[in-house]
C-alpha cells in the first residue's frame, strides 16, 4: 500500500497553512520522515505543524546541534530528530532515538529520514520536501501503511487541498 499526493507552496505563508492543516488530522503514535534539500524548508513546515498543535515555536527549531528535542505542552508530544550529523544507523540506535521510532506514545518528526530508512517503521507518513523556487515547494506526501494512509485521506478531505483539487 503506498499513496501519494503533492502540494504546490507557492509562499512560506502556504507552507504554514499545509503544516497547519496536517496538525489538524494528526494523533500520536506516528512517525513522520521528513526529507529534502538543505534549505528545502523541513524546519519551517516543522514549525508551523508544531505550532498548530499548540507547542511554543520559541523552542522549535532545527535540532542538528542536539539530535533529538521533545516537545510535550501541545496537544500532542513530538519528538523531533535530525540525523544529517549522525554518521550511520548505529549512531541513532547509541543515542536511544528508536524509542521514538514507531512509538504509540509520541508523534515522531524526523529530518533527513532517509539516512535511517531500513529502521524506520513499514507504516510511516513520508514528506519529501524539493524547493522550486525562492519561497516555492513542492510537498509529496506518500503513506505506506493502514495509519498513514488515514492520515493521509484526512489531509487530502481539509480545505487547504480540497481547495487546490478543484
Amino acid at each position: 500500500m503506498s499513496s501519494v499526493i503533492t502540494f504546490q507552496s507557492h509562499s512560506e505563508e502556504e507552507t504554514d497553512q499545509l503544516g497547519a492543516s496536517l496538525a489538524g488530522v494528526l494523533s500520536q503514535g506516528l512517525t513522520i520522515a521528513l526529507d529534502g534539500q538543505l534549505g528545502s524548508g523541513k524546519t519551517r513546515f516543522v514549525r508551523a505543524l508544531c505550532e498548530a498543535l499548540g507547542i511554543d515555536t520559541i523552542s522549535v527549531n532545527s535540532p542538528t546541534f542536539v539530535i533529538l528535542q521533545q516537545y510535550t505542552d501541545g496537544r500532542i508530544p513530538v519528538a523531533h530528530i535530525d540525523t544529517y550529523r549522525l554518521s550511520d544507523i548505529d549512531e541513532f540506535l547509541a543515542i536511544g532515538a528508536e524509542e521514538y521510532v514507531d512509538s504509540e506514545e509520541w508523534l515522531t518528526l524526523i529530518e533527513w529520514a532517509d539516512r535511517i530508512a531500513p529502521i524506520l517503521p513499514a507504516d510511516r507518513l513520508t514528506i519529501t520536501i524539493r524547493q522550486v523556487g525562492a519561497t516555492q515547494r513542492e510537498f509529496a506526501f506518500a503513506a505506506s501503511g493502514p495509519r498513514s494512509e488515514v492520515i493521509l485521506t484526512a489531509l487530502q478531505q481539509t480545505p487547504l487541498l480540497c481547495s487546490r483539487s478543484r
